[in-house]
């Protein structure tokens, strides 16, 4: 099985590292041109830089994806630049802080539900008319295992990636019949900078010895890599996945069938 996105148009947000990098990257590799969006203007030049060595034309467009504005600009400018938009992850997110629910600052709280459900929202809210306009495209929603269960600790995360779920359920089937699927991933543990603050929230004095023990808990006994779940993402984007729509997909390593 190939999967070939020669002449789509991927727009990514939150591509500039991590997990979003990887995918820019792996859709560039796919065939596909890219577009970038995320806060920081370095890094999303890095990554541009990485999706043009792949032979791909490559857009960076700097934007913070809770801003209406913002996300009215990168959906007109990848529009302006390529005429449409095939596929769409919307996946720009933050992990706030680690303390338990009587202590979490309100304003981190908020910060986090802007982030990681306004800017998921405002995604969709702009980027479906072009894809109605086109009456097809793939959007996936990048939300996390701790959308599926409780995490201790992470109140506002835990609560922005169960919002991205029921999201993701309820526009699925808003655009069914126009030619649009709209799933969602749900990532565990992956090596990225989310991990090693999160690793560094729950123990400061040891953060390997968190990870040591995260790992030996998950059934395949490891973190994922970022590009695993970018091919997930590529996958769901693809002919391969059509007739699958409101689904959301654990990338886990067997940690919620245990």
């Amino acid at each position: 099985m190939k999967i070939d996105y020669t002449g789509k148009v991927a727009l990514v947000t939150g591509g500039a590292s991590g997990i979003g990098r990887s995918i820019c990257i792996e859709f560039a590799k796919a065939g596909a041109d890219v577009v970038c969006v995320d806060i920081d203007q370095k890094m999303g030049e890095e990554t541009v830089s990485r999706i043009k060595k792949e032979g791909r034309e490559g857009l960076f467009i700097n934007a913070d994806v809770s801003n209406s504005s913002d996300v009215k600009n990168y959906v007109n400018q990848t529009i302006a630049r390529f005429n449409r938009i095939d596929v769409f992850s919307n996946n720009a997110g933050w992990e706030g802080v680690i303390k338990p629910t009587t202590e979490y600052p309100e304003e981190v709280f908020n910060k986090v539900m802007d982030i990681n459900v306004r800017g998921v929202f405002l995604g969709l809210k702009y980027v479906l008319p072009e894809m109605i306009r086109q009456r097809s495209g793939a959007i996936i929603n990048t939300a996390s295992a701790a959308g599926l269960v409780g995490s201790p600790g992470f109140v506002a995360y835990t609560a922005s990636k169960h919002a991205v779920i029921g999201m993701t359920k309820t526009v699925a089937l808003e655009v069914a019949r126009e030619g649009i699927r709209v799933n969602a991933i749900c990532p565990g543990a992956v090596h990225t900078r989310m991990m090693r603050s999160i690793e560094k929230g729950v123990s400061p004095s040891d953060p390997e010895a968190f990870l040591s023990s995260r790992e030996k808990a998950i059934p395949d006994g490891r973190y994922a890599e970022a590009i695993e779940i970018a091919h997930k993402v590529l996958f769901l984007g693809s002919e391969f996945a059509s007739h699958m729509t409101g689904h959301y997909l654990a990338i886990d390593g067997g940690a919620l069938a245990n």
